[in-house]
């Protein structure tokens, strides 16, 4: 049975994510912290529908130092781990109190990346691992009022890049996926008025993304298929800000 950890499962991207994969066959466990009753609702859906397969809450505070601690007991086996979560800020630099810019740091960075570091020898037990950092297109095409936020991004590309050379041997690809402008309840807050009118219409594609256009390449990634492609920040913009 192919398991996958996936970070973010209470957001709209997770979710869409969720069920994208497990229609596509994997096991997930599902981590949230804030609103365990979506990952509550979300298993039980999820167990009707693939009644051979196994689902199964983890509820982990991304902000606790101990967090890598408490996540080993909770996993028997992984193949692939996607880390869908992430939070932003809006605000000018100069603004941003230090406890702030560690806050995102500590829960867009630093603790994806020493989960990451503690899955290793798992992932690599089957030959064909995967980890898939959720990014932005602010990561590559850095936001004024989100810098902190555009800097994590773009870290996790850079790091995706440097550590998918070390583990490519052990058959594990390290990619970004990274959205553009995605319709999430998040956003819909942020473009209050004619914003998200004015925002579509920078979009070549005419649209903002649905969260299963990101899923999407989510669930491609993880196939077999995909074991040639590493390292790379693959962004999903419907042509904007590219």
């Amino acid at each position: 049975m192919k398991r996958v950890l996936l970070c973010g499962a209470t957001g709209a991207i997770g979710q869409a994510a969720a069920r994208a994969l497990a229609t596509a066959g994997w096991s997930l466990y599902l981590q949230g912290w804030q609103h365990m009753t979506r990952v509550a609702d979300l298993v039980r859906e999820l167990t009707v529908r693939y009644p051979g397969q196994e689902f199964l809450p983890v509820q982990l505070d991304f902000t606790n130092p101990t967090v890598v601690d408490q996540l080993r007991p909770a996993l028997f086996g992984v193949d692939a781990v996607v880390f869908s979560q992430g939070v932003t800020d809006y605000e000018l630099f100069a603004d941003t109190p230090a406890a702030q810019l560690d806050r995102l740091w500590q829960i867009n960075v630093r603790t994806p990346l020493l989960i990451t570091q503690a899955l290793q020898e798992k992932l690599a037990q089957t030959g064909h691992g995967r980890v898939i950092y959720l990014g932005s297109v602010y990561g590559g095409h850095g936001s004024p009022m989100e810098a902190v936020y555009s800097m994590t991004k773009g870290a996790l590309s850079a790091f995706a890049q440097a550590y998918s050379r070390e583990v490519a041997s052990l058959g594990i690809t390290v990619n970004v996926i990274a959205p553009g402008a995605v319709d999430t309840p998040m956003n819909a807050a942020m473009l209050a008025g004619g914003a998200k009118a004015a925002l579509t219409d920078e979009i070549p594609a005419g649209r903002m993304a649905q969260p299963q256009d990101v899923a999407y390449w989510l669930q491609v990634l993880l196939a077999p298929e995909a074991q040639y492609l590493t390292g790379q920040t693959i962004y999903v913009t419907g042509g904007w800000l590219v």
